[in-house]
């Protein structure tokens, strides 16, 4: 896999490899996080027409001791091929050799949104000062397993100085959108990427966090070292990391990164999957 994308890197095969291929339909599993999770759906049905190739897709947490969670999926052995998660803990992987080697692409920046029950009264979150003072009032607060939640948890508290004080009412929700939680009634106010609470119905979004506090969250994508498809893959990144999945990106609450890392080459996909030569422009 390192040499393929090294060769792509210095002599721009990437597409006359893949087009070479491009006869023979690939079926590409994919473990993506929540927080890339919306644009990828707006994106996978366009990449199927135009490459042939299915997608199998699964969702889990970039970090954290869940069943579903990506670093566990690859512990096991799961067959997977393409990993979109956190870029910190996508490095982790490649570290550990499940990742191959160069094949990280960044694909967008992430920012925490707040949310509320849909309906409910909507507390001020505008500056650090009203974000202490409404998660003080708060009766129950939400925050992820995963990156954002991590964040809040060990910093965000902290420098707000209100860690003794909120002890009892916030807790970490593992497995499941903070949206969701929010959303029942389980949590009076709860934090996650905006990207993961802009789906989530019954919720109302206040908005990000303060610029102070605010965390700039990378998401990334890579080849799973092990992967039986690593050519469809390398497609996959293609086009996840091109301009034409920018509006998606940008529609699901992030902002396109727009950079490509040196291993995977900007050479436009196909249109020959239907027969026709047209497909939808799914998620542009």
């Amino acid at each position: 896999m390192r040499q393929f994308l090294c060769c792509a890197a210095t002599l721009g095969l990437a597409w006359v490899c893949f087009s070479a291929n491009v006869a023979q339909a690939a079926q590409v599993t994919v473990a993506t996080s929540g927080g890339f999770a919306a644009a990828y759906r707006a994106l996978a049905p366009e990449f199927e027409c135009e490459t042939g190739n299915t997608l199998v897709t699964d969702l889990g947490p970039s970090m954290g001791d869940t069943h579903d969670a990506v670093p566990a999926r690859l512990a096991r052995g799961e067959s997977i091929d393409v990993v979109i998660m956190v870029g910190y803990a996508l490095d982790a992987l490649v570290k550990a050799g499940q990742v191959a080697t160069d094949s990280r692409v960044d694909l967008a920046h992430s920012g925490i949104g707040v949310a509320v029950r849909a309906g409910a009264p909507r507390p001020d979150i505008s500056s650090v000062t009203a974000l202490r003072r409404t998660l003080l009032a708060a009766k129950s607060i939400a925050y992820s397993d995963s990156a954002s939640g991590v964040y809040i948890q060990n910093e965000m508290f902290k420098r707000l100085g209100i860690v003794d004080q909120i002890a009892g009412k916030a807790r970490m929700i593992p497995a499941e959108p903070v949206g969701k939680v929010v959303a029942r009634g389980e949590a009076e106010i709860g934090f996650q990427q905006i990207s993961e609470l802009k789906p989530i119905a019954g919720i109302d979004l206040l908005g990000p966090l303060p610029s102070e506090l605010q965390q700039d969250t990378i998401y990334s994508a890579g080849i799973v070292a092990k992967s039986q498809q690593p050519i469809a893959a390398l497609a996959l990144l293609q086009f996840l990391a091109s301009p034409a999945a920018s509006p998606a990106i940008e529609a699901s609450g992030m902002e396109p990164i727009g950079l490509r890392k040196p291993g995977v080459s900007a050479a436009p996909l196909s249109h020959s999957a239907n027969g026709n030569g047209q497909c939808s422009n799914v998620g542009r």
